[in-house]
C-alpha cells in the first residue's frame, strides 16, 4: 500500500503532468485559449501547493503548542 504522503505526490505530479501536456499541445496549435486556460491550471496547482504547505505548517504549529 502507498502512504498518503506518497500518494498525494503521485497525484499532485500526475496533475502538474497532465497541465504541462496541455499548454505543449496548445502551443503546438497556436491555441491562444488553451494557453491561457492551461497557464491558469498551472497557477491554481501552484497556488494549491503553497496553500497545502502553509496549512501543514500552522497544523504542526498547533501540535506544538
Amino acid at each position: 500500500m502507498l502512504s498518503h504522503q506518497q500518494l498525494s505526490r503521485i497525484i499532485i505530479i500526475g496533475f502538474m503532468v497532465l497541465v504541462g501536456y496541455a499548454l505543449a499541445k496548445a502551443f503546438y496549435h497556436n491555441s491562444v485559449l488553451g494557453i491561457i486556460l492551461g497557464l491558469t491550471s498551472l497557477g491554481a496547482g501552484i497556488y494549491f501547493l503553497h496553500l497545502l504547505v502553509k496549512a501543514r505548517e500552522e497544523m504542526e504549529a498547533e501540535e506544538r503548542a
